[in-house]
C-alpha cells in the first residue's frame, strides 16, 4: 500500500540466546527501531499525543543467527480513520524470517482515538 522504508541491521552477540539464535523479544525491539526510523520524519500536530501500539502479532518463520545481517521492511497495508497497520519484515538474503503486524491508534490530547492527520497519511504512504 504504502512506500517501503528499509531499515538495516546485524545480529550481536547480545541479540541471541545461548544457542546463537537471535531472542524472540529483540525482534520487537528491532522492529521499534526500524518503526521509529520510519516516521523520524512525521510532525505530529501541537497537542495531539499521536501513535500508540494496540496490537502487536509476530509470525517466525526461519531464525536470525549471530552475525545475520538483515533488515526490516516497514510498509503501512492498512489505514482506518484514527489507525493504521503497519507490516515489519525481517528479511536476510531474499528470505523473510519473520513477519510482525502492529497496529498503531492515533490519539489526541485527550488520549481518545482521533483521525489520522492527512499530513501524517501523506508522510508515511
Amino acid at each position: 500500500m504504502g512506500k517501503v522504508h528499509i531499515f538495516n541491521f546485524s545480529v550481536a552477540f547480545a541479540d541471541t540466546d545461548a544457542q546463537g539464535i537471535m531472542y524472540h523479544g529483540r525482534y520487537v525491539e528491532v522492529g521499534e527501531r526500524a518503526r521509529s526510523n520510519w516516521s523520524k520524519d512525521v510532525k505530529v500536530p501541537e497537542g495531539d499525543f499521536g501513535f500508540v501500539i494496540r496490537e502487536l502479532n509476530i509470525k517466525y518463520k526461519s531464525p536470525l543467527k549471530l552475525g545475520d545481517d538483515f533488515c526490516v521492511e516497514t510498509q503501512p497495508i492498512k489505514i482506518g480513520a484514527a489507525s493504521m497497520v503497519v507490516e515489519q519484515k525481517f528479511v536476510k538474503d531474499d528470505v523473510v524470517c519473520a513477519i510482525m503486524n502492529i497496529t498503531i491508534a492515533y490519539l489526541g490530547s485527550d488520549m481518545r482515538p482521533k483521525a489520522v492527520p492527512e499530513s501524517i497519511i501523506n508522510a508515511l504512504v
